[in-house]
């Protein structure tokens, strides 16, 4: 049996949506995308649901996209629809009205960290690290710099994208 890539825990009015990639640190693969776009549906569509978690199994709580995924395929189609999704799932984050708390541990890096900048509130644990590091191998975090750019103060949010730390 297949596990899910995203579980969805209720318990009264708190669900917790759990990536759930561990061997690839929650990487956004597109197939993890459109679990968590159908997970959040269902919370969108819950007025029992009062607050929820998003949070990672395993040692990180998301390494941004899947680069094994993207780079093993040269299809300008395929990026363009996991960027498209990945800006869906933020949207919706964005959208629910409902608080929106990313629980983090680890790691949020690239697109991990633009997941934690669109939820309302970051609860991180004191070892978490986050980072923009697409400039290291030639890339600019330029989606996640938008997120990013609301949640971090200018300057900081600047530091991390230019030198990918």
């Amino acid at each position: 049996m297949e596990q899910s890539l995203v579980t969805l825990e209720r318990q009264d009015a708190l669900a917790v949506l759990r990536l759930n990639r561990p061997q690839a640190y929650n990487s956004l693969s597109l197939e993890l995308l459109e679990a968590m776009q159908q997970a959040l549906t269902t919370v969108a569509d819950d007025d029992e649901i009062g607050v929820l978690i998003i949070a990672g199994n395993g040692r990180g709580f998301c390494s941004g996209h899947d680069l094994k995924e993207m780079s093993s395929a040269d299809d300008r189609h395929l990026h363009q629809r996991i960027f498209a999704t990945c800006s869906a799932v933020m949207q919706q984050i964005v959208a629910l009205p409902i608080p929106v708390i990313a629980q983090v541990h680890g790691i949020a890096t690239a697109a991990g960290c633009q997941l934690v900048a669109s939820c309302d509130l970051a609860v991180a644990a004191k070892t978490a690290r986050f980072a923009t590091p697409g400039v290291n191998i030639g890339l600019f975090c330029s989606t996640p710099m938008v997120a990013l750019s609301r949640a971090v103060q200018p300057k900081h949010a600047m530091e991390m994208l230019l030198l990918g730390r």
